[in-house]
């Protein structure tokens, strides 16, 4: 099997809103919690079909708020359409006619009980002039745990891969 791994940058440019919801018999409170990080990341794409890769990807930054140091995106799925130069990422494998995939899911967690789950849409494309392939996209945040119990909120996040990084692995 062929996997190609480069490291890079994860980067988290704006959040809409993460809230949390503590329901009570007659009211509803909502925390917003501002998230902005960068994610030293490695990304792993494995060929699933000549047309559709796996994607993976995790990533750490020790600084991250909330002790959200960690990042994991897992069973995302991708594919490039040479007319016009664009990679998509979704994390459900049907949108590109395979079934019986599992469903990706992204993660941010830390050391301690406190985690947000989502799911990830994303596009990229080469840029041949830079030498990196730069992608944008949002993670839907629909749940989490520790004070993130209940959390929703869009995460708008923009990346960059150094080309000269991919590596083909055996």
């Amino acid at each position: 099997m062929i996997f190609r791994s480069y490291a890079a940058w994860f980067v988290s440019v704006a959040v809409t809103l993460l809230g949390v919801a503590a329901s009570a018999a007659k009211a509803t409170a909502q925390t917003t919690y501002p998230f902005n990080v960068v994610y030293d990341t490695n990304v792993i794409l494995t060929p699933i079909t000549p047309e559709v890769l796996g994607a993976s990807v995790s990533g750490f930054n020790p600084d991250a708020p909330y002790g959200l140091t960690n990042f994991t995106s897992i069973n995302n799925y991708s594919q490039f359409n040479p007319a016009t130069g664009v990679f998509t990422f979704v994390p459900d494998a049907t949108q590109f006619g395979l079934e019986g995939l599992p469903v990706g899911v992204d993660r941010f967690f830390g050391n301690g009980e406190d985690q947000l789950f989502g799911s990830s849409n994303a596009t990229a494309v080469i840029n041949n002039v830079t030498g990196t392939l730069d992608g944008t996209g949002t993670i839907t945040i629909t749940g989490g745990s520790g004070r993130f119990v209940g959390a929703t909120g869009i995460l708008n996040f923009s990346e960059t891969e150094p080309l000269d990084e991919y590596q083909l692995l055996p």
